[in-house]
C-alpha cells in the first residue's frame, strides 16, 4: 500500500519556504538587536538608526514588483537561490562599513537599501511557487507555514544574536547570517523545482491531486500582465492599504522592540533577548493557526468570510492589546499582551497572500509584489516615526498609533472580496466568483 501512497512533495517545499522566510527575518532583523551595540560605535541616535532600518524597507519596497515580474520568468528556483546568496554578500557588507568613516551612515543606508533590494524576491517568488504548486483548498495552511517563518526566525534573532555579539561581537552575527543564507541557497536550489510537473519525486497520485486543485492555466501561454485591470482593481487597493497597516504594526515589534525593552522598560541584555522572543513566537502561532482558521471557514461560509473576514477580526483584536499593553505598568504582563497583539496581526497573514493568488492567477507574483509595497511603506514610516512619537510623546503614544492604523486597515480589509477576480485571471476551484471590472 506504501508505494501507491500519494507523495507530498509539495509540503517539504512549502516547509523548506518556511525555513527561507526564518532565514529573511533573521537577516533583516539582526540589527535591530545588534543596533544598540552599532549606535555606540557609529555615535548616532535611534532616529538615524531608524533611516538605517528605513533604507531596507524603502529598497525592499521598490523591487517587489521587479521581482514579482522575475518569479514569473524565471521561476521560484532560480529567483530564492539568487536572492539568499544577494542576502549573504549584504549581510557581510554590513559589517564591513567602518565607523569612523566621513559618510559611514550613508555608506550604512545604501548596504542596507541593496539587501532590501535582495530580500524583495522572497514572498513574490514563494507565492509564485504556491500559486503553481499549492491546491486553493490547501492554500491558508500553506501561506500559514511560510509566514510562520516570519515569527520563528524573528523570535530566533534575539537570543542568537545576543549570544554571538557576546561571544565574537556584533560584526559577526552578521558573517553568521549570511552563512545560513548561503547554505539554504544550495538547498533550495537541490530539492526545488517550479512546477510539480519537473520534479522526479512527485508521483502520479500527487500531481493528479495538485492540477485538480488549481484553476486551468495554460503553462505554455504567455499573457500580457493586465497593469490596467490590476491598478483598477478595488481588491488590489484594499490589499495595499491593509497591508500598509500590517507593516506599520509589525516593524515597530520588527525594529524597535528590542530597544524598547532596554531603554524604556530598562531590561539589560539577556533579559531583552528573553523577553524580545515573545511576540515573535505569538506571530509563528498566529501564522499558523490562521492559516487552519483561514482554510476552515472559507470551507463552511465562504471565501470572503475566511480570507477577509478573518483578517478584519484579526486586525481588531490587534489595535486592543496594543493600546491595552503599552498601558501596563508590570513588564511581564505588559510583553505577554503587546505579544498577543503582535500574534492577533499575525492572524491575517495568510488571507493577504491566499487572496493574491485567489484572485490574480498567473499574475500572482506581480499582484502579491504590489501588495507587499505596501507593507514596506508602512514599515518604512514606523522605523523612522515611531522613535520620534516616542521621544516627543511617549512609548504609549507609539503603540497608539498603531492602533489607530488598523482601524484603517480593517475598513480596507471589508472592501477586499476574494471572489471577485481580476481580469484575465482564471477563478478558484469549486468558487463562485465575479470578474472585478
Amino acid at each position: 500500500m506504501a508505494r501507491h501512497a500519494r507523495s507530498a512533495v509539495r509540503i517539504r517545499l512549502i516547509f523548506m519556504l518556511f525555513v527561507i522566510s526564518a532565514i529573511a527575518f533573521l537577516d533583516r532583523t539582526n540589527i535591530s538587536v545588534a543596533g544598540v551595540e552599532m549606535r555606540h560605535d557609529y555615535g548616532i541616535d535611534q532616529v538615524r538608526l531608524g533611516w538605517v532600518f528605513s533604507a531596507f524597507l524603502i529598497g525592499y519596497a521598490l523591487f517587489q514588483v521587479p521581482a514579482g515580474w522575475l518569479a514569473a520568468r524565471i521561476g521560484p528556483r532560480n529567483l530564492l537561490t539568487a536572492a539568499l546568496i544577494w542576502w549573504g554578500v549584504f549581510s557581510v557588507a554590513t559589517a564591513l562599513v567602518p565607523p569612523h568613516g566621513r559618510h559611514a551612515i550613508l555608506m550604512l543606508a545604501l548596504v542596507r537599501f541593496a539587501l532590501g533590494i535582495g530580500e524583495a524576491a522572497v514572498y513574490p517568488a514563494g507565492n509564485q511557487f504556491i500559486a503553481r504548486w499549492i491546491p486553493v483548498a490547501e492554500r491558508g495552511k500553506a501561506n500559514g507555514l511560510v509566514f510562520a517563518g516570519v515569527g520563528f526566525g524573528s523570535g530566533l534573532t534575539p537570543p542568537l544574536i545576543t549570544a554571538v555579539i557576546a561571544a565574537a561581537g556584533w560584526r559577526a552575527s552578521f558573517y553568521v547570517c549570511a552563512m545560513i543564507g548561503v547554505a539554504a541557497a544550495l538547498v533550495w536550489y537541490a530539492v526545488a523545482r517550479d512546477r510539480p510537473q519537473q520534479h522526479r519525486a512527485v508521483n502520479a497520485m500527487e500531481l493528479a491531486h495538485i492540477e485538480n486543485g488549481l484553476p486551468p492555466i495554460d503553462h505554455e501561454q504567455k499573457t500580457a500582465i493586465p497593469w490596467r485591470a490590476i491598478l483598477r482593481s478595488r481588491n488590489v487597493w484594499g490589499l495595499f492599504l491593509s497591508y500598509f497597516a500590517f507593516g506599520y504594526v509589525i516593524w515597530i515589534f520588527f525594529s524597535w522592540f528590542f530597544i524598547y525593552l532596554a531603554e524604556a522598560r530598562g531590561l539589560d541584555l539577556k533579559s531583552s533577548a528573553i523577553f524580545g522572543m515573545a511576540p515573535f513566537l505569538a506571530m509563528t502561532a498566529g501564522c499558523l493557526i490562521g492559516g487552519v482558521l483561514n482554510d476552515a471557514i472559507s470551507s463552511r461560509l465562504g471565501l470572503y468570510w475566511g480570507r477577509s473576514g478573518l483578517a478584519m477580526a484579526s486586525f481588531i483584536l490587534t489595535g486592543l492589546f496594543l493600546i491595552v499593553g503599552s498601558r501596563v505598568d508590570n513588564v511581564a504582563l505588559a510583553v505577554l499582551t503587546l505579544a498577543l497583539g503582535g500574534g492577533a496581526i499575525y492572524l491575517s497573514q495568510s488571507s493577504f497572500w491566499s487572496v493574491t493568488a485567489d484572485i490574480a492567477g498567473p499574475h500572482t507574483g506581480v499582484v502579491s509584489g504590489l501588495m507587499n509595497i505596501g507593507c514596506q511603506v508602512g514599515g518604512a514610516l514606523t522605523a523612522s516615526l515611531t522613535p520620534w512619537i516616542a521621544a516627543h510623546y511617549g512609548w504609549t503614544a507609539a503603540f497608539g498609533a498603531g492602533a489607530g492604523i488598523v482601524i484603517v486597515g480593517t475598513i480596507a480589509w471589508a472592501v477586499v472580496d476574494p471572489r471577485r477576480l481580476i481580469e484575465s485571471a482564471p477563478p478558484p476551484t469549486g468558487a463562485s466568483v465575479a470578474v472585478a471590472r
